[in-house]
């Protein structure tokens, strides 16, 4: 580790510990189970799925949940780079979210202000009812706060995707249960595109599932190919 790298280290861990950032905020606490659907290409409708399930996308996965025939998801995560970013996938995102709503939307480590975040989101006709940004110790306390981990998100090893941040999300705001679907830290490629295109985070995602199985907290999986691969149980309703 160069001395510059040990520094921000530093910063990061002395700035959290200071600020003592509380998670993203959530006006209704969830008060049932909790649907989190990511894009990886395989994903399953979860058993039982009804109106007492609360839907949470992350960035491209609304259009999994549409083939559904669910119209508005109760919550969407979505990183800065898919509002302008010029990569396969930001364009794809874009692509697929054109002319789509959520009820409430959250954009992590947005670097503008937030007049400037409307006119990119408005730029694709993405509508939604409430609009929250997230910064990085806010995201950093996800993780503390579920897990008991802290980590300075140095680099890619040392960061959770958005689906496991909406997995933690979830968990913090009083999910009775969390099921994944289309979150496989080892798959390639992505729903809506054909491109094929690789997954960050594969250790730390690993890590905390895991972890939150370890500690007793109630994260099942649609997916087959997931729970056998992973460990996370498969979802089966009562």
């Amino acid at each position: 580790m160069s001395i510059s790298q040990l520094r921000k280290r530093v910063y990061r861990t002395l700035k959290y510990k200071l600020a003592r950032p509380s998670p993203p905020d959530l006006r209704t606490p969830f008060r049932g189970p909790v649907v989190v659907v990511g894009s990886a290409p395989q994903a399953n409708l979860p058993a039982g799925l009804d109106r007492n399930f609360s839907i949470v996308t992350v960035n491209g996965s609304q259009a999994v949940t549409k083939n559904w025939g669910i119209e508005r998801p109760d919550i969407t995560f979505m990183q800065f780079n898919q509002i302008r970013g010029q990569n396969t996938n930001a364009v794809e995102v874009r692509r697929v979210l054109r002319g789509q709503s959520t009820k409430a939307l959250y954009v992590f480590l947005w670097p503008e202000g937030e007049e400037a975040l409307k006119a990119g989101l408005s730029a694709f006709h993405y509508q939604y009812e409430s609009l929250t940004l997230v910064n990085k110790y806010e995201r950093m306390a996800l993780l503390d706060k579920v897990c008991g981990l802290r980590t300075a998100e140095m680099d890619a090893s040392e960061k959770c995707s958005n689906g496991v941040n909406a997995v933690l999300f979830a968990f913090c705001h009083g999910a009775s249960e969390v099921i994944i679907t289309g979150i496989n830290p080892r798959s390639t490629g992505h729903a809506y595109n054909n491109e094929n295109l690789g997954r960050l985070h594969q250790t730390m995602d690993e890590m905390v599932f895991s972890k939150l199985l370890r500690d007793g907290w109630p994260l099942y999986t649609a997916d087959p190919q997931v729970s056998s691969a992973i460990g996370i149980p498969l979802w089966m309703p009562a």
